[in-house]
């Protein structure tokens, strides 16, 4: 491990904003997480611990130690048609879902064209298309910065919600993610729930998990710009969470407003159409846009810092608020 001073962060974040770090350290054993935390100089400085960098926006130069965890290797036992992945948290998301189709092994091919790194996945608990990470994680592992010793925390623990976890919330700054695990299988069980996949399918003879996944990465090519050309953080939102009766108000003054029930009783809007309404679609404010195809992904069209990307942020947050009476939750962290 070296420990490197002022580096540029802008190749660390997918939203490609130009800002350094005081301190970098590439952590490629567990070992390092340690020494770094017991260097003195280090001791009384903010950390930050970054993966792939698809879902955080700096908001300035970072004052302290950046983190980059770039842990690999991936781990397979065998129980009959049970595969449990141990997976390290440096490995990139969508190239494990690809190497798990290759080898057979399936549960995750929905989550396909997702960037970031696996260590990061439980964080915000992925999903997309009908799947959740929640729906095959058995553990994280990693270590407690309050109780400073390495500690493996199964997934009822990680509190897997929709876009968030333990680790967004009692636990966040808390635990760094070293490990990952994973419980996927060699019996085909395609999932086409999700009405938009279902809808490409539709006319396939035989569904295969291969399929699901070709026709996820055409879905989200078409929809989302591929943040190596057109820098972006992915779904810069949340979709905000209502009450039922919340959202029959709102149905009844806005009949296309676009909704999907929750188990809990809830209701889900989608924050894409309440964006969209409001009339960002394809704006440009400077430096920084929303994408002409997705109303909540946000682009860097220049060197847009971080302050420009939340001036526009906030500015939609305030439109649909005095539209709809809505809330808009920004998804990426802040730094």
């Amino acid at each position: 491990m070296t420990l490197l001073e002022d580096v540029s962060l802008q190749e660390f974040n997918t939203l490609s904003i130009p800002a350094r770090a005081a301190y970098f350290a590439e952590v490629v054993s567990a070992a390092d997480i340690e020494r770094i935390l017991a260097n003195p100089a280090l001791a009384t400085l903010p950390r930050l611990v970054l993966g792939g960098g698809s879902n955080i926006v700096l908001r300035g130069d970072f004052p302290g130690v950046v983190l980059h965890i770039a842990l690999r290797g991936i781990e397979v036992e065998e129980n009959g048609t049970q595969r449990l992945l141990k997976v390290a948290a440096g490995e990139n998301w969508d190239a494990l879902v690809r190497h798990c189709l290759a080898q057979g092994w399936y549960g995750i091919e929905n989550l396909i064209s997702i960037p970031g790194s696996a260590g990061a996945a439980p964080i915000q608990n992925i999903g997309a298309y009908g799947v959740e990470l929640a729906d095959v994680l058995v553990a994280v592992s990693g270590w407690d910065l309050n109780t400073q010793q390495w500690r493996r925390l199964s997934a009822e623990q990680c509190q897997l919600g929709y876009r968030t976890s333990v680790f967004k919330a009692a636990m966040q700054d808390r635990f760094i993610i070293t490990e990952i695990e994973l419980r996927l299988s060699t019996e085909a069980q395609p999932n086409v729930s999700y009405a938009a996949l279902n809808e490409v399918l539709s006319d396939s003879e035989s569904v295969t998990p291969e399929s699901v996944a070709e026709a996820v990465a055409a879905v989200r090519a078409s929809r989302l710009p591929d943040y190596r050309t057109e820098p972006n953080a992915g779904s810069f939102f949340k979709n905000p969470i209502v009450s039922a009766g919340r959202a029959s108000v709102l149905k009844q003054q806005f009949p296309q407003l676009v909704t999907w029930p929750m188990a809990d009783g809830r209701v889900k809007l989608a924050a894409a159409w309440l964006v969209e309404q409001c009339g960002w679609k394809g704006r440009r404010q400077g430096e920084v846009g929303i994408h002409p195809r997705q109303a909540i992904v946000l682009v860097n069209y220049g060197r847009a810092k971080g302050a420009e990307v939340l001036a526009l942020a906030e500015a939609i947050q305030h439109s649909v608020a005095e539209t709809f009476g809505v809330s808009l939750e920004i998804e990426p962290r802040l730094y």
